[in-house]
């Protein structure tokens, strides 16, 4: 779920992006910019269908999970066995099946970074439908707030120290996505 949070950096990001191009041209008589922020995680989980997506990859997860250990468990069962024949191998014997054990780790990478690479594309699958509602209502918001900058408060990349409640406009991105549904 890192990932996802990384994902949420980059949304608050592109919700900020186009506003700061834009920033002079909607300051406000006194100088000032409007600003808004948001918390990712709290609308992702509150976001409809996130929790379906996210119940789902779970599953998913897990059967790439049961593989990969599967395949851990069967090379170490050959490396146990070889371990134990081993006194009694020639070296031809010994070099042969070193070499059939190093194939078969080799595969049992592959194999690993292939589960890791499909998990990872099917989260983004999975979650790139929900994160495109959730930008396109955050800059719906902007636009219509005449907001120059949005923040993400939960960016592991925030500068935000403290910022009045007034500001928040999470429970205005949550109230569209609901109303979207």
């Amino acid at each position: 779920m890192k990932r996802v949070v990384t994902v949420w950096a980059w949304i608050g990001l592109c919700a900020a992006t186009p506003a700061a191009t834009q920033a002079r041209a909607q300051a406000q008589p006194g100088g000032g910019l409007k600003i808004a922020f948001i918390s990712s995680q709290q609308i992702l989980e509150q976001t409809p269908g996130y929790a379906a997506a996210e119940s789902t990859f779970k599953k998913e997860y897990q059967g790439f999970q049961d593989e990969a250990q599967k395949l851990r468990q069967q090379f170490d069962s050959a490396v146990q066995t070889f371990e134990k024949q081993s006194i009694a191998l020639s070296s031809s014997a010994k070099q042969t099946k070193q070499k059939e054990l190093q194939q078969l780790q080799q595969r049992l990478e592959q194999r690993t970074s292939e589960l890791q690479d499909k998990s990872q594309q099917r989260q983004r699958e999975l979650i790139q439908p929900i994160q495109a509602r959730v930008n396109a209502v955050i800059q719906g918001l902007r636009a219509e707030g005449n907001y120059a900058l949005i923040f993400d408060a939960d960016s592991p990349t925030s500068n935000i120290v403290a910022a009045d409640p007034s500001l928040d406009i999470t429970p205005k991105v949550i109230e569209r996505l609901k109303q979207a549904k």
